[in-house]
């Protein structure tokens, strides 16, 4: 697998870190604090699902003055996304390989 891959994918597993991953991706930038109004867990979760996205390589978080703000990062989404098209099309070309030796 591409470096990476395994731990998106892990990452991503959960709905609670998907609807983050979304809320961030739809607001470009946010706190654990404004994305805790957005799901229904509390601030601390939120902090502990956002650091695993971002162990993922998903998110990024900086700070800016007391508060630290979280990014989406698209790099590892997109490589396990190519990884996942790579694997898909292996799969078609076995398929269409298997219909035809199916029909001659």
């Amino acid at each position: 697998m591409t470096d990476g891959v395994d731990e998106v994918l892990a990452a991503l597993a959960d709905p609670t870190r998907r609807r983050l991953l979304d809320a961030l991706a739809d607001r470009g930038e946010a706190t654990a604090t404004t994305l805790a109004a957005d799901v229904p867990v509390t601030r601390q979760a939120i902090v502990k699902h956002l650091s695993v996205l971002q162990q993922a390589g998903l998110v990024d978080g900086g700070r800016h003055g007391r508060e630290v703000r979280y990014s989406v990062k698209s790099d590892r989404l997109a490589a396990t996304a190519n990884w996942m098209a790579g694997l898909a099309a292996e799969w078609d070309r076995r398929l269409q390989t298997i219909k035809r030796i199916a029909e001659s």
